[in-house]
């Protein structure tokens, strides 16, 4: 799971452009609003990353809630899905 966090915070730092590095996330912090304060277009993208990168597709608005809090719900999410198609 480390690896994958780590993984998904260089993305983050790529596909958003953001002006810090990876090192200073914290896999805990939330992603929008008071932690990385990433907004709707970067939700859109995250979206996008997640099927390019994953083949994974958010059905809903409010799952999308979840798995958008932070890096490691995001991970966690990853990789129930990816284990889910490999069964």
């Amino acid at each position: 799971m480390d690896k994958l966090i780590e993984e998904l915070k260089t993305k983050l730092v790529e596909h958003l452009n953001l002006q810090i590095s990876g090192e200073q996330i914290n896999p805990d912090e939330p992603l929008f609003n008071s932690g990385l304060g990433l907004d709707s277009i970067d939700a859109l993208e995250l979206i996008v990353l997640l099927q390019q990168d994953y083949g994974i597709k958010v059905k809903s608005a409010e799952e999308g809630k979840q798995v958008f809090r932070s890096i490691r719900t995001m991970a966690e999410y990853i990789m129930e899905k990816t284990e889910t198609k490999s069964e």
